[in-house]
């Protein structure tokens, strides 16, 4: 019994801190979002909560209040948001929204390491994190020519000086691509 409970609060450890560690990263274009709305009339919680994704535009369109910018803002942020349109707008008095993201925030890491794969970002993800999560370089890759591929533009690191100054190494955010190319020697 002492087994179950001991592995029931690890998981509750663990649970809790990927949901904090979601509520820090800023939302993107494109994130599915569940909305939850409590605190007002019952028919009108059914109108309202539901799934919405963050349009090109950075924005999700709420019933009765409309557009409200999502992209580059943190859930809490979002959640505010729309509560102080329902307040201002006088539609609710107390209105209580929660938003959680729906899917995996991912990285991928392709090219010359020993397993690519797509890494699950977490707020303090670098490069060399994303790399070691797929073992490693192979015999074969350039450290000295990774790439990262960032929203169209590509960002060139030296993984052999980053490891000799360890604060060098970038942080990653979510979508961004690896690429690690073979070397020719």
């Amino acid at each position: 019994m002492r087994f179950i409970r001991f592995i029931f609060g690890a998981f509750l450890v663990i649970s809790s801190s990927i949901a904090v560690q979601a509520n820090e990263v800023a939302l993107h274009s494109g994130d599915t979002l569940n909305l939850r709305l409590a605190g007002v009339p019952a028919e009108d919680i059914t109108q309202v909560s539901g799934v919405y994704t963050i349009d090109g535009a950075g924005e999700i369109n709420v019933p009765y209040i409309g557009k409200i910018h999502a992209a580059g803002l943190k859930q809490a942020d979002v959640q505010n948001a729309i509560e102080s349109n329902f307040k201002s707008k006088g539609i609710y008095t107390s209105p209580i929204v929660t938003i959680s993201v729906q899917f995996d925030r991912l990285v991928d890491v392709e090219g010359d390491v020993r397993a690519p794969q797509r890494v699950r970002y977490t707020s303090d993800l670098s490069l060399l994190g994303a790399i070691s999560a797929c073992g490693g370089f192979t015999d074969y890759a350039d450290q000295t020519k990774v790439t990262i591929i960032r929203n169209g533009s590509r960002t060139f690191v030296n993984v052999k000086k980053v490891r000799q100054n360890i604060d060098a190494d970038p942080s990653l955010e979510p979508g961004d691509k690896i690429s690690v190319p073979r070397s020719f020697w």
